[in-house]
């Protein structure tokens, strides 16, 4: 039975997690509202090809008029200035990964940008100033985004309102309908992520401090407020997870049965899986521990709705590619038909070479396991280094397994543990070309998803930091550390950990 008191503190603590919420809210349309970015090579090459055969061209055709020497420089200044004005180098799209995923929304909506045969094809995008990508495989004699399909069409839904509505499109106003987009996809569904955690926490925490302390490192402590300035899996795959793992944990740990509870499981369990296909994982798990549950509502709930979402993944794969297989898994090393990263393509009159038939830097991948395995736990794209709020997370699944009492945490404690572990081994062990932490990004991104596991882990271990003062101290700095490194990108996720650039500058960096 609860007490006054006990409800006062409650409704404080609901509070606390809305201002928490509410700023890291406003925090990431603040940057997605001032995303931008400039294509340094693309305006060199053009100042150097079109801009300066203008200009001669024109400085001729002034002095022929004679025209006094300095205002021939002042008439070239401005035009100079109109030309690069016009040239559109300046975009909301702030790497090729994102590109990527971008082209294919505009080949889905845009009349003039479909290829006639292969809708997801975006061959005519990509010759578009500003809309180049690395991120792509060729098969069939066209070019696509090496993204899953599923994802780009739901963004293609809204985009083709959007379209319809305005009339306008991502190549005439990108940046209105970009950071839009942006804000609709990404920030609308981390305040639903907030607000699942909450409940999560007002369920599972133990003291005011852990509870409060969770809720501030899930708004400002993880790279997922990082990440929300670009399109990426990793958002909405870790707001999935979130949502899964909160109605696996209604029926695992409350003992409540409602069918609602296995539908949502399965539904955002499956989308979770077909945004990061690794999150087999945890979907493994939540399958095995609802069937142990209740085998009925598992198998006539929680199946149907993962169905829903996986026909929806290999049809739009299907449709695409004719392939049920994703793009990046054609990637083979012996059949040279099934590689469909090896290619060569036109744009603008020029041929060009896949970049992934030699990856520079990151992308070429880290030759030595053992130091890969070094630095995405502890190195300069660390999960602990980064973040160490994570080591809380260590700490609390020790608590629930050691500590007496309710089994059900030990069980869930275990199964953080048991996905976690996996997952980071499945990216340890991958081939070399393929150990490159994200390529050129922030943090360990793959990793990113799972953060609404550890966050859930973490809850016991803040409990026991919050009955010792040091603890608490140590707790909080955790917190600075990891707040600092989903800051530190602060207009681009796509660029180097501080930890990297710092090992540069000692110049102790090896990859």
């Amino acid at each position: 039975m609860t007490t006054p008191e006990h409800d006062l503190r409650a409704q404080l603590r609901r509070y606390m997690y809305l201002v928490l919420a509410a700023a890291s809210i406003g925090v990431m349309l603040g940057r997605i509202l001032a995303v931008d970015s400039v294509d340094m090579l693309g305006l060199e090459k053009y100042r150097r090809d079109h801009i300066a055969k203008d200009q001669a061209e024109k400085r001729k055709e002034l002095q022929r008029q004679g025209m006094p020497a300095d205002q021939i420089e002042a008439t070239l200044q401005a035009r100079q200035e109109k030309l690069e004005r016009a040239a559109r180098l300046r975009r909301p799209f702030l790497s090729g990964n994102d590109r990527s995923r971008w082209c294919t929304v505009r080949a889905l909506v845009e009349d003039d940008m479909r290829v006639e045969g292969a809708p997801y094809a975006i061959d005519r995008v990509i010759q578009e100033q500003g809309w180049d990508t690395i991120d792509m495989v060729k098969h069939d004699g066209h070019l696509y985004s090496s993204k899953p399909p599923l994802f780009p069409t739901l963004m293609a839904a809204e985009y083709w309102l959007i379209h319809r509505v305005t009339g306008e499109t991502l190549g005439t106003e990108p940046y209105a309908i970009g950071r839009f987009m942006l804000a609709t996809i990404n920030v609308v569904p981390m305040l639903v992520y907030f607000w699942v955690l909450g409940k999560l926490l007002e369920r599972l925490g133990g003291t005011d401090f852990g509870r409060v302390f969770v809720m501030a490192a899930a708004a400002f402590g993880t790279f997922l407020t990082t990440f929300a300035v670009v399109i990426n899996n990793h958002v909405p795959a870790a707001v999935c997870a979130m949502i899964a793992s909160y109605a696996a944990v209604r029926v695992w740990v409350g003992d409540q049965r409602p069918w609602r509870y296995f539908v949502v499981a399965g539904f955002f369990g499956a989308f979770m899986v077909a945004d990061e296909l690794p999150a087999l994982a945890l979907f493994a798990a939540l399958s095995v521990a609802l069937a142990w549950k209740d085998p009925r509502r598992t198998l006539l709930g929680y199946v149907p709705a993962a169905l829903v979402v996986a026909v929806g993944f290999f049809a739009t794969n299907w449709i695409a590619h004719h392939s049920l297989r994703p793009p990046y898994m054609h990637r083979s090393q012996t059949d040279p038909d099934d590689n469909w990263y090896a290619y060569t393509y036109q744009r603008n009159g020029r041929t060009i070479s896949s970049y992934w038939l030699e990856p520079k830097g990151l992308d070429a991948g880290e030759p030595s396991r053992a130091t890969y395995a070094l630095h995405v736990l502890v190195g300069h794209h660390g999960i602990f280094s980064l973040t160490p709020v994570w080591i809380l997370s260590l700490l609390g699944a020790g608590v629930w397994l050691v500590r007496p009492g309710d089994p059900r945490r030990r069980w869930l404690a275990l199964g953080v543990l048991a996905v976690s572990a996996v997952v980071i081994a499945f990216y340890v062990m991958r081939p070399q070309i393929d150990r490159n932490y994200g390529g050129m990004t922030a943090g360990l991104r793959w990793a990113f998803w799972m953060a609404p596991l550890w966050l859930v882990a973490m809850i016991p271990g803040v409990d026991a930091a919050a009955r010792r003062p040091w603890a608490r101290w140590l707790a909080v700095l955790a917190l600075i550390l990891s707040a600092l490194s989903a800051a530190y990108p602060t207009w681009n996720p796509w660029t180097h950990p501080w930890i990297y650039d710092f090992m540069t500058y000692l110049g102790c960096l090896g990859r």
